[in-house]
């Protein structure tokens, strides 16, 4: 779960900007909020709102770059990609900063780094408790020493475990995450004792997932609907309940000529799935233009299938099968969200996504996240929105605290604020406010009058 997120000098964010999860004094809606660990709850749902350009994609954009450090760092001697805020020339001489604060396995920790384009300049881990925070690691490029590993040496009895871990720190370039070498180098088989350094990977790489507009989540889980019936039954009540009109879906096998991407790729694909080093891996999934194909080893062959969905047809009693390209971006786009659907429901996963309501009925993105916290009582999973639908903006479905809003100032900063700063009654309806400018985050429009080519009467 994410408890706050901060960034500063990144993209458009200038001063030092936090999102919060942690709920305001609002008692309304309790199942809203996430049982107490370690003393601290959290808000299962929030949606960010802004006029276009004001840095709602930005600030999704920072919590991806931070988990794609983490994940897959930097290659060596390269720069550290990224863009810090290039509206101010003060801020190309700063460090820019990126911090998570986090809930994962029964504990809270702070991991963050400050850096720019060459270098890890800081980072840190801490444990959060309601007494005080507990140092896990720091590492200070200005300090002799660097690294600060007495609090995780202390636990490991072996001096040569300590000793390995040591060497992976002094070993880290400056251009890299130590969470990322943890990651890579085979620290988790040599060294014991360091739960907490693997439990902020997991989170980064089990539970935390950001999704862009063009991305789609979890085709995989389509490769597992025809081994799985119960699977199958859900993903089609889902498909019924959001009135697509289909009445099935499948796996049909394909041809390798049929298949609609060029052969290098596909070779590519055959020789990764049928060598030594991919024998645990089921299958490969490619989405082009609305179609999904799954690429699968079956007694050493490769196996294509493209994922279909069926249709009743008057007159005949077989269902008739289509190509997903066939139906409509919305229909595609609510094929993406089952399975995100279904993983949310399961707990312990983080999304963040961007426009979800690309493509999407205003009444079905209103009833996706209405449907996910009616379900999701005892559940602790969170969905995270950034969004333009001013119909989400109504208090009979989310609480104060858990509406945000993005503006930019006169300099071309963007601010984070919540509608739980504004003193607003319970009961009142705010989409109306919001369209007024009351909270800021709407498009400024200009004067009509000095469009001066317009006024021309010969136009």
């Amino acid at each position: 779960m994410l408890i706050r997120f901060s960034v500063e000098n990144f993209l458009s964010f200038s001063d030092r900007q936090v999102f919060s999860l942690i709920p305001g004094k609002g008692t309304l809606k309790s199942e809203h909020k996430t049982k107490k660990i370690r003393g601290v709850s959290l808000l299962k749902t929030s949606v960010i709102f802004g006029a276009n350009a004001s840095g709602k994609s930005n600030l999704i954009k920072a919590i991806d770059f931070g988990q794609k450090l983490v994940l897959k760092g930097t290659k060596s001697e390269t720069k550290i990609d990224y863009q810090n805020f290039r509206l101010d020339l003060q801020a190309a001489n700063k460090y820019s900063r990126i911090e998570y604060e986090l809930q994962h396995k029964g504990k809270n920790y702070a991991y963050g780094f400050t850096f720019n384009s060459d270098i890890i300049k800081e980072e840190w881990l801490y444990e959060i408790t309601i007494k005080n925070d507990n140092k896990i690691f720091e590492r200070n490029i200005e300090d002799k020493e660097i690294f600060d590993l007495d609090n995780i040496t202390k636990k490991i009895k072996s001096q040569e475990e300590q000793q390995f871990l040591r060497f992976i720190a002094k070993g880290t370039p400056n251009n890299q995450l130590f969470l990322n070498e943890i990651r890579t180098r085979k620290v988790k088989e040599n060294v014991s004792q360091i739960d907490d350094l693997l439990n902020v990977i997991d989170w980064f790489q089990n539970s935390l997932k950001v999704i862009f507009p063009e991305d789609k989540y979890n085709e995989g889980l389509k490769f597992e609907l025809k081994q799985d019936e119960e699977l199958l039954t859900t993903f089609e009540q889902f498909l019924e309940y959001f009135d697509t009109g289909i009445n099935g879906v499948c796996l049909e096998k394909v041809d390798f000529e049929s298949v609609d991407v060029p052969k290098s790729i596909l070779n590519k694909i055959k020789e990764d799935l049928l060598s030594k080093k991919s024998e645990n891996l089921r299958a490969s999934i490619l989405s082009i233009q609305n179609t999904t194909y799954f690429l699968s080893v079956k007694d050493n062959d490769l196996v294509y299938e493209k994922f279909m969905t069926k249709h009743l047809v008057k007159g005949k009693k077989e269902l008739e099968k289509f190509d997903t390209s066939d139906e409509s971006d919305g229909t595609n786009r609510i094929m993406d969200f089952i399975p995100l659907m279904m993983d949310l429901l399961k707990g312990d996963n983080v999304f963040i996504i961007d426009e979800m309501e690309r493509s999407l009925h205003p009444n079905l993105i209103y009833d996706l996240i209405d449907l996910f916290i009616s379900k999701a009582v005892n559940v602790n999973s969170q969905l995270i929105l950034a969004s333009h639908e001013s119909s989400l903006l109504t208090q009979k479905l989310l609480r104060k605290d858990e509406v945000w809003f993005v503006v930019k100032d006169n300099f071309g900063s963007s601010k984070l604020h919540s509608l739980e700063d504004y003193n607003i009654r319970f009961d009142k309806e705010i989409r109306k406010d919001y369209l007024l400018g009351r909270f800021k985050a709407i498009p400024r429009i200009g004067n009509r009058s000095r469009l001066t080519i317009l006024n021309k009467s010969d136009l």
